[in-house]
């Protein structure tokens, strides 16, 4: 490593007992044996506590870290993980859960029915960030050590798809350290330690700068993986984190610039991993607010003329080419084509005319066009902040001005929740791989567990209505018509305007062999190095 990114990037460790222990066994293997992983991404996640953030780049890391009662393989099937199996209970009153025998957390406490109820029980606490999992949940309820019931308000067959990425803590370890409560807007022992029961182990933390891992010696599943400990480096800048990877100092780069991927096609000793994200990069209106931000003038985008302009007066095709080197995909809906329930019904995107985007806003009153504040990302999503510079010089066109405000992601969901926006971009990737996932999430009334990342407040009756009917019905044809139905308000109301498909591409060293997800989860489970 050289030492400028040495010096940049040195940690001051702080080891747990158990991950100290786990670190000196796997040191006196032999040295032939010992394969040390580093990679990097843009984006550290803010927080080692399951429960806390429902964010891409915390539940990636830490799914190395703790599971779930099921977990997701390479092809994103549905497998068993602490949970053997699973059956719908009678007259589908909920999920009967199977539970892994002598499965134990990291520190060795043996793992039971009971841990799964207090995570339950975490979840949906008021601090919880993952509480909208759990709102088709009535009761979680231990029958036996090994048996967990999970009951439902109403039939619920996608429910043990949705619970994925529900990661299980264990209850003595929880108040022990006086962490029962997840730490969203505080900081517990949670926040900066660990005790799974997954594959990899916390050894040490310091955010911003290194995080370690080691193996987990006394891990249920068989290892697939050939490493001894792996760092993570998080490099907010790209020619940085892209300098680390050529000169070894890391082995794999998870976010790699569209516009490097050419040249690390062609540079010996790399190999690049591409394909498309399940992530649709759109644009979000403040449809609650009456005024706009940091005026006292009225919101027009309470106004679907106004978003529908908007809608026409975005290039996409241009976007895609320029920004995102021809590998992303134009994006219609909340979802990308191919997932389940996406509406073929509604494929079309509007189309792209600025004339009729003026003719839009001259009939709703905004024919001299406005100002309004535009909020976005520079961290978060690929070439973000150069979308959003190219969004607001395409509504220029049509006399909007947009106020551009791009800001690290680590700031960025605190400004969203206070409603500090006009329009935003948000990227969403479907934790279900299903078209339910984003209208519960995005679509919904606010409540305390639904529409939970609907930050404009976008409401609609019939959405609300249909919304319960979708997660319980059985025939795939009725569920897939009012899957459309929804579609269709939300295009018609433009209640967002999805832009695109986002690239996904990785970049490694050779030698390195990985499996890369849709999701863009990084599961080291599956990592060897030669």
């Amino acid at each position: 490593m050289t030492d400028s990114l040495r010096r940049s990037l040195r940690p001051a460790w702080r080891m747990t007992t158990t991950a100290m222990a786990a670190a000196m066994l796997w040191a006196a293997a032999p040295a032939a044996e010992a394969e040390t992983f580093r990679w990097t991404a843009t984006t550290d996640p803010q927080t080692m506590d399951p429960h806390a953030a429902n964010l891409a780049p915390v539940t990636s890391f830490l799914n190395n870290i703790y599971e779930g009662l099921v977990r997701r393989g390479p092809d994103m099937a549905l497998q068993p993980s602490l949970a053997t199996g699973w059956e719908p209970m009678a007259e589908g009153a909920g999920w009967r859960f199977h539970l892994r025998e002598g499965v134990t957390f990291h520190d060795g406490t043996p793992f039971s029915a009971d841990d799964v109820v207090f995570s339950w029980e975490r979840g949906i606490s008021e601090q919880s960030d993952v509480r909208s999992w759990f709102a088709p949940v009535a009761e979680v309820r231990a029958v036996d050590d090994l048996t967990v019931e999970i009951l439902t308000h109403a039939p619920n067959p996608i429910f043990p798809d949705s619970i994925a990425n529900w990661m299980i803590m264990s209850r003595a370890w929880a108040e022990a350290n006086d962490a029962t409560e997840p730490a969203r807007d505080r900081e517990t022992h949670a926040t900066l330690a660990t005790n799974g029961t997954g594959p990899f182990m916390l050894a040490a933390r310091e955010p911003g700068t290194a995080t370690r891992l080691v193996p987990n010696p006394d891990w249920w599943d068989e290892p697939e993986h050939n490493l001894t400990e792996a760092v993570f480096y998080p490099i907010e800048t790209p020619a940085t984190a892209l300098a680390a990877l050529l000169s070894g100092d890391v082995d794999m780069l998870q976010t790699v610039p569209v516009r490097d991927v050419e040249r690390l096609r062609e540079t010996a000793g790399m190999v690049t991993f591409e394909g498309q994200e399940t992530r649709v990069i759109m644009l979000g209106f403040a449809h609650r607010a009456e005024e706009l931000v940091g005026s006292a003038a009225p919101n027009p985008f309470r106004d679907v003329r106004v978003r529908r302009a908007v809608a026409q007066a975005v290039d996409v095709s241009a976007i895609g080419q320029v920004l995102m080197s021809g590998m992303s995909a134009p994006a219609s809906q909340l979802v990308p084509r191919g997932l389940s329930g996406y509406s073929e019904a509604h494929d079309a995107r509007p189309p792209l005319d600025r004339d009729a985007a003026r003719a839009l806003l001259a009939e709703a009153g905004q024919g001299d066009g406005f100002a309004f504040q535009f909020k976005c990302t520079n961290d978060r999503y690929l070439n973000d902040e150069a979308v959003c510079q190219a969004v607001t010089g395409m509504l220029a066109q049509i006399g909007l001005e947009a106020q551009l405000d791009a800001m690290p992601v680590r700031n960025y969901w605190t400004e969203l929740r206070a409603g500090n926006f006009d329009m935003y971009l948000l990227g969403w990737s479907p934790g279900t791989f299903d078209a339910e996932h984003p209208i519960r999430f995005l679509a919904h009334t606010p409540t305390d567990t639904l529409g939970t990342w609907n930050f404009g407040g976008f409401s609609h009756p019939r959405v609300d209505e249909l919304l319960p009917l979708i997660q319980q019905e059985l025939d795939g044809a009725a569920r897939q018509a009012m899957l459309d139905e929804i579609a269709g308000i939300l295009q018609d109301e433009v209640a967002y305007v999805p832009l695109y498909v986002e690239p996904l591409v990785w970049a490694a060293r050779s030698g390195v062999d990985l499996v890369q997800r849709p999701d863009n989860f990084f599961m080291l489970r599956w990592v060897t190095v030669d």
